[in-house]
This record gives C-alpha cells, structure tokens and sequence, in this order.
C-alpha cells in the first residue's frame, strides 16, 4: 500500500514519472528538512532563441538554485547551475519571476526571506540589485509568499507571518526610519494603511488582514481581485485597486494554507487544515463543493489550465444571444452578472447535452499525497434536476438562507431513504451510499435517479475506503443517514460536539467570525451559515485519483503544459509527463533514481 507510485491514469491517459528529468542539489542528496522552510518552485520562459527557455528556480534550506529547465526533452543537467547563491543567517522561503520583463540576459527574481527581508535578484546577470525591509523595519516575521502584482514591471506584494501584507515598488527605496502609517481603509477584520513620508518610500500600502499568519494570497487571472488565506480559517477575496472586501469563506476547522483561481476567474480553490479542498463560487460568494482525499494538511492547490474544458456537445437551441454564447464559452474571461443566469437558461432550454465545463485542479498534501479533481457540471449548476448529486446530499439552493438558517432541502429523501434500506441507523457507516460521488467524468443529461443511485450504492474504493475513518467523517456518515425528523432534533447535540471536538480553533479568531451576523460568536456558531456550510449541506467531491508520490511531505505542484511538477521537502523536483508527452525520455533505461523517491 505504501508503495510510491511512478504512474497513474486518468481519462486523458498515462501520466508518467520521469526520473532523469529530477532537479535537486547537485549532490542529489536528500536534504535534512526539519526545521526548514517549504522547498518551493518557480518558473519562467525566457523566450530565447534556442527554443528551450525555460527556467527553473527552487529554494533548498539556504540554497537557492536557478537552472535550464528542460521538461521533458532532455534529462536534467544538475552539474551546471545557471546560479547558486547560500544564504547565512536566514532561508529563503519563496520566490517569483517577473514575466513581463524577462530576457534571455536578464530576469528579475523576488525572494522572500524567514527574518523578513525581500530581495531582488538576477540570476542570469548574477547580480543582487535591492534588498527591501533590509533593516527589518517594516516587519520582522517570516515572508509567507511574494508575487509581482500582475501587468506591473514594478510592483510586487509580500505578505508575512505578521498577518500584514506590504505593496513595494521597486523604484523606491525602503526609508531609514520604520514607516508612520495612515488609515486608508477599515473593513471586517481587515484595514488598509498607506505610508506617510514626505518623499515616497516603501511601502506604498500595508494591509493587515485577519488574525494570525496570512499563508498564502494569488491574483485573479484579470489581475483585479486578490484571494487571501489566513491562520484564522478565512478565505477573504479583495477588489485589488478599489481596497474593498468582495467575499469571505470559512474553513470547516483550522487554518488555510493555499489558494487558487480557476482559469477564468470564476472560481476559488483553498486548502488547508482540515485535509479538505473547498471550491467557492466568486460570483455567488458560497462554498459549492468540498473535497476529501488527503489524509493530512493541503499545502498546494492548482488548477491545470490545460485539463480545464468548455466543449459544446451539440447543436443547442439558446435563450441568450449569441454573443453572450461566444463571451461566456469561448473566452475563459470574467463573468458578466447574468451569465450564470443564461447557462442555466440555456441548458434548461433543450434536451440535447447541453454545453460541458469541467475544471481540473490537484493538491498535494503533508501525507505525501497527489490528488487530481474534476468540478463538473452537476456540481456547478447543482439546481438542475440532471444532477445526481441531488439523490444523496442536501445542496444549497441558489438562494441562500439566511445566516443561521437550517438548510435542508428536501429534494429527493424518499429516493434516498428508498434505496438504502438501512438508511436509518445512526451506527451505518457505509459513507459511499450516503455522499454523492462526483469525480467521474461528465454525466449525460439521459442519467436516471436509479442508475445514480446504483452507482452511488455500489461504489467502493475512493473515499469509502479506509481513507474516512477520520472523525469528521465518521460524523458525517452519522448525520447523513438520518432521517429529517431525527436531524432537526439532533442539531443542538452535533452543535456541541464539533464545538468540544475543534476547541483547538484560536478563541481570538472567533471574535470576528460571523461577517453575517456581525456578532461575536464562537466558531461552532459559523458551521451551517454561508460561511461555513455543514459537510451534508454541500457535495463532496472524491479525487480522481490519490497517489502517494514521495516520502517526504509535498510542497509544490504546478501543471505546465506538456507536464506537471511536483515537490517535496527533501529537495527533489519531479516532472510527471503528461500522457503522449515522454518524448525521448522514456526510451532511457528507467532505473531507480539515487533520491530513493522513485520505486
């Protein structure tokens, strides 16, 4: 069982381990990774003229390495890095290129340091142009992620485990005087500050958001929202440039450690403590899904923009225009307030398959775990009677209750009771006749409640497996067995027993918890409001596949488009081929690698 996987299958076929096209330390042994930061890695395209300009940069303990990165055409050269820099005193803890200005000579580096400081490097140039916060005025905590703000060759944004988040210009410099701050703006639990000094100086904006440390914040694709994760268990979205809150989400218990948009902005992805993913909607600003395959934290979430499909089926009638077609299908650009509104309209319009969206996003977790996701439309759209998912969980309708509110909506109760002939017995705890399973490829408009609930029933493997012997979901598959009547009057004694059962959860964070109410409430008050949904009142997604790929916890995961890359904090970088990408590679003797992370 805990054999590491070099393979694995999806609908789209084989995905390979290649283990000549490991990046490590060129000694290639493992790094002892206790007490140091995530190993992490950044890409860029130098856009020279051999054809291979792509670059990789990754931080190991104090090292931080810049390499060709060459995929997976050719085995990886670890003898020759482009630049090696060793850091004393502190460890770099990431990093990000900027894409607008780099050259095949020349490419700007942003690394975040653990005692704070920002630097500014070029690893082809091998010069050091700026050290920002140098002096630790601005903040002494841990950089948690840094990212140049997106069209900007100047701009960039840190956050630290302080929980504030600093807005720099490259241009200016940082002051010999810790900054004198105004009051920009103040929100929930959040407020914005700009830096009053006579001349400019960095930093041009700090935002202090939430309690605790922020983990993680990623840019929407447009560049104009910011998504921001907190130790508090908070996912809070922001309108960048107006400095407005847009959204909020609560984790199920815990802090959130990772965020990601969908390819076109319509979706937020974040991981965290409680070893789930939680899809949230921007636009209608509500949990629409959750998924458990992890056994441990999540450290990375991603979307794979090139798994992520919009196919038209069919021929269709529409109640939209054309254009409304072509700008909400074709362009994956940001979505116009009635759009949700009209694909609804039109798949309700016709009897032919209507339009297809599937996303595609994975996760890597401290279990070692890979996972991939499909969101499909039976989640998105969960208010059509196609979906099967309405058979076996309490989806939230499009209108959402009010806070506090009971949301259970009594869809289909006498299929599923019908089906499951030992549906009321609190001690089931045969999870996969009572969650909907929602990881298979797109369902045809045709599939009847007796053949989803036949599926469902049957289905082994996946989470009903082994995997759910975790106290939620033993609560869980409790609570989803029992019949409404039962429900209702159980509701006081589960309230209480998550609240015994998390009282890990900081006490300052539940100060501010419920945004709804605007009440000081404790975190046992946000589960079953909008913030935080119970876990029966949302579909739960099981992954499409969940490999253990390392020994060591994971720490990366991108998705290029020939391959994806993965991590672990041992300090080895591995290329997955994606299926018909081997290439020469796969023609090499595949002998065991020297890491030790390849079987």
């Amino acid at each position: 069982m805990n054999e590491i996987k070099t393979q694995f299958t999806t609908r789209e076929g084989v995905y390979k381990l290649l283990t000549h096209s490991e990046y490590s330390r060129p000694n290639r042994v493992p790094f002892n990774s206790q007490g140091s930061n995530p190993v992490k890695v950044s890409f860029v395209n130098v856009n020279d003229q051999s054809g291979n300009g792509d670059r990789i940069c990754f931080n190991v303990g104090r090292e931080l390495y810049f390499y060709i990165y060459k995929g997976v055409r050719k085995a990886a050269d670890l003898s020759k890095p482009i630049d090696k820099r060793i850091y004393k005193g502190t460890q770099p803890t990431c990093h990000d290129f900027n894409h607008l200005t780099a050259t095949a000579e020349s490419v700007s580096l942003l690394v975040g340091f653990s005692a704070g400081q920002v630097q500014l490097i070029d690893p082809i140039k091998k010069e050091t142009s700026k050290l920002f916060n140098e002096e630790r005025l601005i903040d002494k905590s841990r950089v948690t992620c840094v990212k140049w703000v997106p069209g900007s060759e100047s701009l960039f944004l840190v956050s630290h485990a302080s929980g504030n988040m600093y807005l720099y210009n490259v241009e200016h410099t940082c002051g010999t005087t810790a900054p004198h701050y105004q009051l920009l703006k103040q929100g929930e639990n959040y407020s914005v500050h700009t830096c009053k000094s006579k001349s400019t100086r960095n930093p041009l904006l700090k935002w202090t958001v939430g309690e605790g440390a922020l983990n993680e914040f990623a840019f929407s694709p447009d560049g104009k929202f910011l998504a921001c994760v907190s130790q508090d268990g908070f996912l809070r979205v922001f309108n960048f440039d107006a400095v407005e809150l847009h959204g909020t989400m609560k984790s199920y218990f815990g802090g959130l450690l990772c965020v990601c948009w969908s390819p076109d902005g319509k979706y937020i992805v974040a991981g965290g403590e409680d070893d789930l993913v939680t899809v949230w909607s921007f636009l209608d600003c509500r949990v629409i899904a959750r998924g458990h395959g992890h056994k441990s934290w999540v450290s990375v979430v991603a979307f794979d923009h090139y798994t992520t499909s919009v196919e038209e089926s069919d021929p269709m009638e529409f109640s939209g225009s054309d254009e409304d077609f072509q700008d909400q299908m074709i362009h994956f650009g940001r979505d116009r307030a009635n759009s949700t509104q009209s694909r609804l309209s039109k798949r309700n319009s016709t009897d032919s398959r209507p339009v297809s969206v599937t996303y595609r996003f994975g996760s890597v977790g401290q279990d070692t775990q890979l996972c991939l996701w499909d969101l499909t439309e039976d989640i998105l759209f969960p208010h059509l009677p196609l979906s099967r998912t309405r058979t076996h969980t309490n989806v939230m309708n499009a209108t959402s209750p009010p806070a506090g509110a009971t949301i259970i909506t009594n869809t289909s109760n006498n299929t599923t009771n019908g089906s499951n002939s030992g549906a009321n017995t609190p001690g089931m705890n045969s999870l996969s006749t009572t969650l909907p399973r929602s990881n298979s490829l797109p369902h045809s408009a045709g599939t009847t409640t007796a053949n989803s609930t036949n599926k469902t029933g049957s289905g082994g493997g996946g989470i009903g497996s082994g995997i759910m012997d975790s106290a939620i979901a033993t609560g869980v598959s409790k609570f989803a067995t029992l019949s409404l009547h039962d429900r209702k009057e159980r509701h006081h004694e589960k309230d209480h027993k998550r609240n015994h059962s998390m009282g890990h959860i900081s006490s300052k964070s539940s100060d501010k918890l419920n945004l709804l109410t605007k009440t000081k409430t404790d975190p046992a008050k946000t589960l079953g409001t909008l913030l935080c949904p119970r876990m029966e009142d949302v579909p739960l997604l099981e992954p499409l596949i969940c490999k253990k790929i390392a020994h060591e916890r994971l720490t990366v995961l991108i998705f290029l488009e020939d391959c994806l890359v993965t991590a672990c904090q041992e300090g080895f970088i591995c290329t997955w081929a994606r299926p018909g990408k081997v290439g020469l590679l796969s023609s090499q003797n595949q002998a065991s690698s020297p890491s030790g992370t390849v079987v």
